[in-house]
C-alpha cells in the first residue's frame, strides 16, 4: 500500500503535514477536534491508557506562530462517582459574538455518558469551571456544530442506548446556557446513524450526514433551520462504522473526509484508507484525496475533524494509529476531482 507520505507527495492540493505532538504523558489518543480562533487554531482530543479507562482525559494545544503548544489537561472525569470515569469525545467550537466552546462527554460508555461545556475568553490559554449540560442534551456528539444567521448554534447529536443508533438535533441561542432538542430523527433500526455533521445548501437546505451500522454514511435534510428533517436515506458511499465529518466550502461546495471502505474489509475494521470527497449538491461526490492507505495498520486513520478557516485553506486533524493527531492543510482550489460512481473510488 502506499504510504501517506507517497500519496501526499503526488498532490499540489497537500501543503503541509504534521503530527501536533511527537510526545506525551498519555499511550493513546482519538477523537480530535479543531478550531480557528482570532489567536489561530486550537485542537483536542481524548488521552490516556486507553479509550473507556478511568484515565483518560481532554487535551489541548494551540498552534502559536506555525507551531503547535505541548498537550495540556483540561477537562477530566474525576469527582462525578466514587470511582474516575472517562472523558469522551471534545467538540471544540468558536461562535461569532462569543467565547471559545469546549464540549466533551463523561460517562463509562457511550449510552451511558452524559454532556459537558467549558469555555475560554482567551483563544483557549485558559478554561473555565466545566459545567454539565441539561439533562437530555449531550451536546454536539462528535463533530463541530454550527452557526445560524440568527445566532443560534445548531449540534448534531446522538444516541446508542437501547433504542439503537439514533440522532437528533440540539440547539442553543445562548452559548449553552439554555438548550432545545428535536425528538430523534430515524429510529435506530432500519437505519442506526450517529455523529452527523451538518452543511449549507442553497435556498436555506441544511443536510446532515454521518456514521451509520449499515455500510454506508447516512443523509437527511431540513428545510426550516434544523428545527424538523426528513426521512433519513442512505448515501452511495461506504461506511465501515468509523467516524465522518464534513464542512461546506466558503464556495459552497461540500467536502467530506471518511473511510471509503467497508467493515469487514480490512483486519483494522475498514478504518483504512482514510478519504476526502467533494460534491456540489451533496449527493453526487467526487473523488479528491487519498490522505492514508495501509491495510496493515492495525488500528488505522479515522474520526477525522475539518474546517475551513478565513483564508480559504482546509485543514483536518485525525487519529493516527490511536497513537498521534495528524494535522494536514490543505488548498481545496487545488484539489483534481474524479466522479465516484456506484460507491467505487476510482483507480
Amino acid at each position: 500500500m502506499l504510504s501517506f507520505g507517497a500519496r501526499a507527495a503526488q498532490s499540489p492540493a497537500i501543503l503541509k503535514t504534521e503530527f501536533i505532538y511527537e510526545s506525551a504523558p498519555f499511550p493513546s489518543c482519538h477523537a480530535s477536534t479543531l478550531a480557528e480562533t482570532k489567536s489561530g487554531l486550537v485542537a483536542a482530543w481524548f488521552g490516556g491508557t486507553a479509550e473507556r479507562n478511568p484515565d483518560v482525559c481532554i487535551y489541548v494545544a494551540r498552534q502559536e506562530q506555525g507551531q503547535w503548544t505541548a498537550p495540556q489537561e483540561v477537562a477530566n472525569g474525576v469527582g462525578f462517582a466514587t470511582n474516575r470515569l472517562p472523558t469522551w469525545n471534545p467538540v471544540l467550537f468558536q461562535p461569532k459574538g462569543g467565547p471559545l466552546l469546549l464540549f466533551y462527554k463523561v460517562g463509562p460508555k457511550p449510552a451511558e455518558w452524559w454532556g459537558m461545556l467549558t469555555t475560554s475568553t482567551n483563544d483557549g490559554q485558559t478554561w473555565s469551571k466545566p459545567v454539565r449540560l441539561p439533562t437530555g442534551i449531550l451536546g454536539p456528539i462528535k463533530n463541530k456544530p454550527v452557526q445560524l444567521a440568527d445566532g443560534t448554534i445548531l449540534c448534531g447529536s446522538s444516541t446508542e442506548g437501547d433504542g439503537g443508533w439514533r440522532v437528533h438535533f440540539e440547539r442553543t441561542g445562548n452559548f449553552g446556557q439554555t438548550w432545545t432538542a428535536t425528538p430523534p430523527v430515524n429510529d435506530g433500526k432500519t437505519i442506526g446513524a450517529i455523529q452527523p455533521s451538518i452543511l449549507f445548501h442553497p435556498g436555506g437546505r441544511l443536510q446532515a450526514i454521518g456514521r451509520t451500522h449499515n455500510d454506508k454514511l447516512f443523509q437527511i435534510w431540513s428545510d426550516d433551520n434544523g428545527f424538523t428533517w426528513g426521512k433519513m436515506t442512505l448515501l452511495d458511499l461506504p461506511n465501515p462504522d468509523s467516524g465522518t465529518d464534513a464542512v461546506t466550502l466558503h464556495d459552497g461546495r461540500q467536502l467530506l473526509v471518511y473511510n471509503h471502505n467497508t467493515r469487514d474489509q480490512t483486519k483494522n475494521k475498514g478504518r483504512s484508507p482514510l478519504n476526502v470527497a467533494v460534491s456540489a449538491d451533496g449527493k453526487n461526490w467526487s473523488a479528491a484525496l487519498v490522505l492514508e492507505n495501509d491495510a496493515n495498520a492495525p488500528s488505522g486513520f479515522a474520526y477525522p475533524a475539518v474546517i475551513q478557516t478565513a483564508d480559504g485553506l482546509v485543514h483536518i486533524t485525525y487519529t493516527w494509529e490511536r497513537k498521534r493527531i495528524r494535522h494536514v492543510v490543505i488548498d481545496p482550489a487545488k484539489l483534481t476531482l474524479r466522479p465516484i460512481i456506484d460507491g467505487i473510488w476510482p483507480k
